[in-house]
């Protein structure tokens, strides 16, 4: 259906951040929201790249480091941190990133197809590249952006995040 509804209008809203040096986005339509990082707790046992946990307003939330799910290093602690709220399952997850850029709007015919050299976590994740702000933006995938490397099954809301 969120393809039907991407090729029946050509617009594209792409909310941009920052990792590191490089800049990335999401479809605007699937951020729920942009928060602070508040305060998070950390979860034993959990996979690198789960940061912990938060309450958001009566919800617990799984914050993901956008940046080590991505083999980019890690997010650095500083006051421009944002969480961006998104769906995995019906369950808001959080992904961390070091800074909120713009949103920008595209066309989806506009969008440039993945570069074919990727390999491993950065081609299962992008789904095209656009131009915003005079910088190229890597737009990612959030379906594919949230599978586990286990099984290539989405994270499981309401499970367990350790890994035997």
């Amino acid at each position: 259906m969120e393809d039907e509804r991407t090729t029946a209008d050509d617009g594209l809203l792409v909310a941009s951040f920052l990792l590191g040096d490089a800049v990335f986005g999401l479809d605007a339509r699937q951020v729920q929201e942009v928060t602070k990082t508040g305060e998070i707790t950390k979860v034993h046992h959990a996979p690198e790249d789960v940061v912990g946990i938060r309450n958001l307003r009566g919800r617990i939330v799984t914050v993901i480091d956008l940046r080590t799910r991505l083999k980019l290093g890690r997010v650095a602690p500083t006051s421009n941190n944002r969480i961006l709220i998104v769906d995995c399952q019906g369950e808001p997850i959080g992904l961390l990133v070091d800074l909120v850029a713009d949103t920008l709007s595209t066309r989806v015919e506009d969008l440039a197809p993945a570069p074919t050299n990727l390999h491993g976590v950065q081609s299962r994740n992008l789904r095209g590249v656009c131009q915003g702000g005079g910088r190229l933006v890597g737009l990612l995938d959030h379906v594919a952006l949230l599978q586990s490397e286990v099984g290539e099954q989405p994270l499981e809301p309401n499970q367990p995040v350790a890994r035997s």
